[in-house]
């Protein structure tokens, strides 16, 4: 399978499996990724995800443009990439990008459309389209900007430089560097930390989030309260103060 999809208690595991290939995504690929997203997010008991690549040196190294381009150039049957959470896709559990090598191209723009993005000493990360005469088509030139300084931005996609790890940390684009061989055990730490949490709650403020950061502020406001409110008569709403009353730890469900 190009890419493998694990379920540990409340936790998704996405692989990319093709480290042979930089762990790139060709057609089968994107299809099989969407499957497991769609999946992700209709499963009740799942509610944090990780994606990550197989192998020690690629998160993902972009689309494979030598199988992408003819399937989408066929006169026939022209292929359209399906829905993931680069574009067309609305998901509100959090997913955090381990990032174990290269992610570069559309494997920067995987990691960008992830929440928490945790990256291997030897991550690097790049958009490099423009100097194939092409621009980022999965979301990079909308996210970086969102997600580090402009100046650095305009530096990665229009000049096709990439940075390190330490140099991403720097910028905000990632949440913590760690050694290779720590990097999934810190991507499941993190994970369990975030389910731990009401897993409605932490939906609802993910969406508050992102969707409030394209409104003025009065409308996000308006949109948080009515999250809010939406929360309130959930039962995992009832049991967090009735458990910090209690002095023990709560017990969610998820409803």
């Amino acid at each position: 399978m190009a890419l493998t999809y694990e379920k540990k208690e409340h936790v998704a595991i996405f692989t990319i499996n093709r480290p042979d290939a930089f762990n790139s995504l060709d057609p089968d690929t994107l299809d099989e990724m969407n499957r497991a997203l769609v999946d992700f997010r209709d499963d009740a008991n799942l509610w944090v995800g990780i994606v990550t690549g197989a192998g020690q040196k690629a998160f993902c190294a972009g689309a494979d443009l030598t199988k992408t381009i003819p399937r989408m150039l066929n006169a026939q049957e022209p292929w359209r990439p399906p829905a993931t959470i680069m574009r067309e896709m609305e998901l509100w559990k959090p997913l955090i990008a381990a990032v174990n090598g290269v992610a570069l191209g559309g494997g920067c723009e995987l990691a960008l459309a992830c929440d928490i993005r945790i990256a291997a000493e030897n991550a690097t990360f790049g958009q490099p389209e423009v100097r194939w005469a092409i621009i980022p088509g999965w979301g990079g030139t909308q996210r970086l900007p969102r997600q580090v300084p402009y100046a650095k931005a305009a530096e990665m996609v229009l000049m096709g430089r990439s940075i390190k790890a330490d140099e991403a940390l720097r910028h905000g684009l990632v949440n913590a560097v760690v050694p290779q061989d720590k990097l999934m055990s810190t991507a499941l730490e993190w994970a369990r930390e975030i389910c731990s949490q009401g897993p409605l709650a932490v939906r609802a403020a993910k969406e508050a989030m992102l969707r409030g950061m394209e409104m003025p502020l009065e409308a996000g406001l308006r949109l948080e309260q009515m999250l809010f409110d939406n929360l309130r008569h959930t039962a995992d709403a009832r049991e967090g103060p009735r458990a910090f009353a209690e002095k023990r730890k709560p017990v969610f469900k998820g409803e």
